[in-house]
């Protein structure tokens, strides 16, 4: 029977076949990139470990590293230009980068500052086509400032954070306007690295892990895919919004649907050059299998975070204790309780299981045996009085929660609690800040200590 298909080998090849089979030969087929530069934001140990391995590859990609202030650009212009990394014993040298200078943004109270910045060295203008953010996630909004205006609609930016809520937060303050917005990548990282206490633009290597790496799909290709839904509760009521609004569309958010993928030369350089690198293990994942991990992530550090903070003390401290586990059992009832309604993974087989309590309390239990010789980077940030990122974990929860009509009240009060701690620590350490004449002082202050720790690092440079 013709079917309109055409016969090869005595065997018909229908159109719907012959167009899939053409998809898939131009999906697969080398696209020419523009740009083959990769921009490098955020100096930290895993800026470095990922500029590193991105420079080891055969046939590597030029690499610029981006630098916030003067000072930290003189010094590795004055240095050997190199980045080191350190496993075990065993240290490898990467050269070839290239370094530019971006100031960095500040915001206060939500707003950016208008500065005068006063410096020989100036800003490029060059627009950049792929983009890794390897900065923290609450210095994400000031990293990004500083580079808008050299992204465009097609520029592919990847974000390697923790916490959840940055994406929508980047959408609302940075690229509001969807016609106009960059597409973007997440990561999820499991590598364990610090910055060397002594030497710059070296990372110590101390834990063999995966990168996890998803595409999200754009606006403009039509879809909003699995990261966004409409919220069931408001903020202030425990009524359905179906019952408040009668006249609002269907809440039944998050079903199945295809998301309107649309890969593009970037898209498909930046990752392909990414699972080339035996350093990074990276594997690429679909936007609802990385959400999930995303929040098992979350999870633990939702729990190892606040409790180190308040304990002022390292990652095993917590194991052992009864009325710590109570504590950590409690927490976890309402991050499972909030996860599990998640309207974006009620169509996912297995979810009830993957974040029951008792599971999540098994990997925050794992971690922080693993780790328990080790300080978390939140209790670090706390001890030199800068910004945390509590807000995207339990912060993220006791948001999500008040969306699904789960008051969250343990983690509303872990978020307090921190944000309170560091504030009261910030304020000692300003008033350990003497205030001399100038007729007075001979000669410059010598900091000792944790001031001189945190005096000597910026937040955009500081441990990962």
């Amino acid at each position: 029977m013709d079917n309109g298909g055409r016969k090869e080998n005595g065997l018909s090849r229908s159109p719907y076949t012959e167009r899939n089979l053409r998809t898939a030969l131009q999906f697969y087929r080398r696209q020419r990139v523009v740009d083959r530069r990769i921009h490098v934001l955020g100096m930290g140990s895993l800026g470095l470990f990922v500029a590193h391995s991105l420079r080891k590859l055969p046939n590597p990609p030029p690499v610029t590293l981006m630098f916030h202030a003067w000072q930290t650009l003189d010094t590795w212009n004055q240095s050997s230009r190199t980045i080191k990394l350190v496993t075990d014993d065993t240290a490898e040298r990467t050269e070839g980068f290239d370094a530019e200078l971006s100031y960095l943004r500040r915001r206060f109270h939500g707003k950016e500052i208008e500065e005068e910045i006063y410096s020989n060295e100036a800003e490029s203008t060059e627009p950049i086509s792929s983009l890794i953010v390897c900065t923290k996630t609450q210095m994400v909004l000031q990293a990004l400032s500083r580079v808008k205006h050299r992204l465009h609609k097609e520029s592919v930016i990847l974000f390697l954070q923790n916490g959840m809520g940055t994406i929508e937060e980047v959408n609302r303050e940075i690229f509001p306007d969807p016609e106009t917005r960059p597409r973007y990548m997440l990561g999820t990282n499991t590598h364990h690295t610090s910055l060397h206490p002594d030497e710059p633009f070296v990372s110590l290597y101390k834990g063999y892990g995966t990168l996890a790496v998803a595409i999200l799909p754009s606006e403009r290709d039509g879809g909003t895919g699995p990261y966004t839904s409409m919220p069931r509760f408001g903020p202030a009521s425990r009524m359905p919004l179906a019952m408040q609004y009668p006249e609002e569309p269907d809440l039944e958010a998050g079903a199945p649907q295809q998301p309107g993928f649309h890969w593009t030369p970037n898209h498909r350089y930046l990752l392909r050059t990414l699972l080339r690198s035996t350093l990074l293990s990276a594997t690429g994942f679909s936007p609802p299998d990385l959400l999930q991990m995303q929040l098992e992530r979350l999870a633990i550090n939702s729990i190892i975070g606040p409790l180190t903070v308040m304990l002022d003390a390292r990652n095993g401290s917590i194991l052992y204790n009864y009325s710590l586990t109570r504590t950590m059992r409690l927490l976890l009832a309402e991050i499972s309780l909030v996860i599990r309604s998640l309207p974006e993974l009620r169509y996912i087989p297995n979810i009830p299981q993957r974040f029951d309590p008792g599971r999540l309390e098994t990997l925050v239990v794992g971690v922080a045996n693993r780790t328990k010789d080790e300080i978390s980077m939140m209790l670090r940030d706390v001890r030199r009085g800068r910004l945390t990122e509590v807000e995207y974990l339990n912060g993220w929860i006791v948001k999500k929660g008040e969306e699904l009509g789960v008051r969250c009240f343990m983690n509303y009060m872990m978020v307090n609690l921190v944000k309170g701690k560091a504030n009261m620590i910030q304020m000692e350490m300003n008033e350990e800040v003497p205030l001399l004449p100038a007729k007075a002082a001979e000669g410059p202050i010598v900091l000792k200590g944790e001031a001189q720790e945190a005096s000597s690092r910026d937040p955009l440079e500081d441990d990962d």
